[in-house]
This record gives structure tokens, C-alpha cells and sequence, in this order.
């Protein structure tokens, strides 16, 4: 395994990121970490990056602008071309704490695997989710702390695999943040609270929205006019990977998810069904992929209650991105901050940080103290209530959380891939049209 430093150096900086436990007690860690640095051992927070398109440069930027000195020693990436772009991106703006030679910069279906091996103590996670489950297990059976982006799979048996990794990261004491950055803005939190203590009342629904234009895509024509040959099939897929679902989930699941997660944490609990309908409008062309335009579900908690749930993917349409609460006493429209009830409230605070560098704050904090934290659970259960939510807009039933979540249906088998030229998981006919789900007809489980 690529090694850049022996492994009792290594052992030393992960046992220092874990020794300082009492400082973050005192409530001043940056000052007293200062202070026992220099007995403890080299502190700084060694970083790998496993997906170097835009959100992987971006977190990459997050993580390196936290408290405390960190460095980004290791890239990995299934294209050489997205790598050195985001390096050169990060470069420019952290140049000193930057150190990726040519041999820590990984290319190919295993890179994930030598990035993690790298000497490093913390990876994040920010290939399409597809890859997500297989990364995350491998990260957590490295020991490594790791940082994931949201949604983290895109089938029932990636959630399993999921949930049961989070398991052991539990068991060896591995921090693991999750890309779902409302739980770390302001706004939220002191809105959810506000909620959770009975300011409207009893909760009696919500409604989440993610309805906006059309995002980006990547036509095969164009991509192979600037790679100046022909594509595989893998290839083109990966490139234009948000509209195939054994890459992306589909939008209800790459970017629905969190305003999904809003409802379910302000209930403090996940849906135990679903229905719904959705199709493509739209979205007719073979660069579209297998993706849907709209998905509207229904889904129920257990004690009944109910959330109404949209996104939409059109120009020239009502856009919203917003979750919104219906008690007893009064409403909420909660990333507003908002609260209309026995008295009028409105968040007053100032959101001078973005929520995407809090996270990495809260998360670099936690892994220096020595403190518990783990979003992976809650990640995962999220990431299955998008899931739900497809099944239901697929196959246009009722659709039970309990048979959802221990479906054998996998979209794809990641591990199995190991070149371009590898059969891509789905395939066109011979018009160079994907399998679009019919409701009615699909079978989701």
C-alpha cells in the first residue's frame, strides 16, 4: 500500500486526534490544543479526497479552511482530468496546505482503495452516491474518519451496507459527518427547537419542496467532440452520471433528500410508507437518461401524520426550495425561520458562515476532542426516505418502509466495475433510449 510516512508516524498523529478530549471540555479548543501540540505530537488533520468534481472540491476547501492545521495529501478520482482540475482549483486557494504528488494522485475504478491506504486520518467521500456504500466501507474498515456527501446510496441493499458500517465506525470511535448541512445552520436548528417544544402546537403535517428549472447535461455528442474520440458506454454514463439512477437515485434522492430530512428530523422519526406519481415531461431526449422531471409523494409516519412532498425539474414553472410545518396553534415555514402561532417569531440571527463550512467546523472539532459524532445513521435513514419516496413514484403503490429497506434489488454492482470498457449497468436500444420506469408496471422490490 502506498505509504508516504512509516506507520508509527501515523499511529502517533491519530493517537495525538485522539488525546484531547479534556481541552474541548474547558470550552477552549483551539487555545488549549495550541498549547499541548507540541507534546502530544503533529496535530495536523491529514486529508484524502475520494471525487474531484465540483462538490468534492468544494468540501476538500471546507475541510482545509477549518480551526487548526490540516492538509490535503491524496486525491483519487475515476477521471485524470476532473482530478487535476479540482487540484489546480484547491491549489489556488490553499497552496500551503496542499502536498498531492504525482504518486498520491489516484486514477481509476480502485483509486478510492490507494487514497484511502494513503497515509491519511481523514477521507471524504464525494463521488456520484452510486459509489458511496462501497467507499464508505472501505473507509471505516481503514479506521478512517470520513466526511460523506449526501444522499449515501441509491438502492435498499447500499443503505444496509450503509447502516452496517456505521455500526463498526460507532465501535471504533470514527467521526463521520454526512453532507446534509441544515442540521448545522443556524436558522434550523434554532427553528426545529423552537417547533419541538410546542411553539405551533402539536405537529400536525408538513410539506417539503425542491421545485426548480432544469440542471445541467451532458450530451454524448459534446463530451466525445471535446475527448476528441468515441466514448464507452461506462464512460458516457459516468460523465453524465446525475441522470442515470444506478449513479444519482434520481433527483428525488440526489437533491430531494433534504428537505426529506428536514420533516423527518423536526418529527424525530422516518415514514413507514409512501405513494405518489411522477413521470418525464420534459425529459425526453437519450441525454436524460432514465431520470424523472417530477416526483410528488405522500408519505406517512406512523402516529399518521402525513408529508406532502414535491420536486420538480422544469423552466417556467412555481420554483421553491422550502420545508414548512402545520401544528395545532400556528405554521412554520422553518428555513425561513419563521413561526406564525400564539405570537408572531422570525429568526433574527446572522448568517455570516456558510452551513457547508460549519459542518466541516463541527466535524474537524469533534475528530480533534475526541468527541463522539456520527451522522451516518441518520444519513442513511434520510437518503432511504428519497428512496421510499422513488419506489412509490416508480411503481405507482402504496410502498412499505419494512419491505422497502430489505429489498435485494441493487441498480448496480460497483464493485464489479474496474475499467470503462466494463458493461455499464444499464444499456440503450437501439434508438439510444434507457429503461424509463412505468407506473403501474415497474417492480421496485
Amino acid at each position: 500500500m502506498p505509504n508516504s510516512q512509516p506507520q508509527k508516524d501515523n499511529t502517533t498523529r491519530r493517537q495525538f486526534l485522539q488525546s484531547t478530549s479534556v481541552v474541548m471540555a474547558t470550552g477552549a479548543l483551539a487555545g488549549g490544543l495550541a498549547r499541548t501540540v507540541h507534546a502530544a505530537g503533529d496535530e495536523t488533520i491529514r486529508i484524502a479526497l475520494v471525487g474531484c468534481g465540483g462538490r468534492g472540491t468544494g468540501a476538500a476547501m471546507q475541510a482545509l479552511s477549518t480551526s487548526g492545521p490540516v492538509k490535503l495529501v491524496a486525491m483519487a478520482d475515476a477521471f485524470k482530468d476532473r482530478l487535476q482540475s479540482s487540484l489546480q482549483t484547491i491549489a489556488a486557494k490553499h497552496s500551503k496546505q496542499v502536498d498531492v504528488p504525482d504518486e498520491k494522485q489516484f486514477v481509476g475504478f480502485d483509486a478510492y482503495q490507494k487514497a484511502i491506504a494513503a497515509d491519511v486520518d481523514m477521507v471524504i467521500l464525494a463521488t456520484p452516491p452510486g459509489f458511496r456504500p462501497l467507499h464508505f466501507a472501505a473507509a471505516v474498515e481503514a479506521g478512517k474518519h470520513i466526511f460523506m456527501e449526501k444522499p449515501v446510496a441509491v438502492d435498499a441493499p447500499g443503505i444496509r451496507t450503509v447502516l452496517k458500517a456505521a455500526e463498526v465506525s460507532k465501535q471504533k470511535n470514527l467521526c463521520v459527518g454526512v453532507g446534509l448541512q441544515r442540521h448545522h445552520q443556524p436558522v434550523y436548528i434554532e427553528t426545529i427547537k423552537r417547533l419541538q417544544d410546542g411553539e405551533i402546537g402539536d405537529i400536525q403535517g408538513t410539506r417539503v419542496y425542491w421545485n426548480m428549472g432544469l440542471l445541467w447535461v451532458k450530451k454524448r455528442a459534446d463530451l466525445e467532440k471535446q475527448a476528441g474520440r468515441k466514448l464507452s458506454e461506462l464512460e458516457y454514463q459516468m460523465r453524465n452520471w446525475y441522470y442515470f439512477n444506478w449513479l444519482c437515485g434520481d433527483h428525488i434522492t440526489e437533491q430531494h433528500i433534504h428537505n426529506l430530512d428536514v420533516s423527518n428530523w423536526l418529527k424525530g422519526a422516518y415514514p413507514v410508507k409512501a405513494q405518489g406519481m411522477g413521470g418525464r415531461q420534459v425529459r425526453t431526449g437519450p441525454d436524460s437518461g432514465q431520470i424523472f422531471d417530477h416526483h410528488a409523494v405522500e408519505f406517512t409516519y406512523e402516529d399518521g401524520m402525513t408529508m406532502a412532498s414535491q420536486c420538480r425539474h422544469m423552466h417556467g414553472c412555481w420554483n421553491s426550495v422550502s420545508e414548512h410545518a402545520l401544528g395545532t396553534r400556528g405554521s412554520s415555514n422553518i428555513g425561513k425561520g419563521r413561526i406564525v402561532g400564539t405570537e408572531t417569531w422570525r429568526y433574527r440571527g446572522k448568517n455570516t458562515k456558510s452551513p457547508y463550512q460549519i459542518e466541516h467546523d463541527d466535524l474537524f472539532a469533534a475528530i480533534r476532542s475526541n468527541t463522539p459524532y456520527n451522522e451516518a445513521e441518520n444519513g442513511a435513514k434520510s437518503t432511504m426516505t428519497s428512496i421510499l419516496g422513488r419506489m412509490a413514484t416508480y411503481s405507482g403503490k402504496v410502498v412499505q418502509w419494512k419491505d422497502a429497506i430489505a429489498s435485494n434489488l441493487s441498480l448496480a454492482d460497483t464493485a464489479s466495475l474496474h475499467g470503462f470498457d466494463d458493461q455499464a449497468p444499464v444499456t440503450p436500444d437501439a434508438e439510444g433510449r434507457y429503461p424509463i420506469a412505468i407506473p403501474g408496471v415497474t417492480k421496485v422490490i
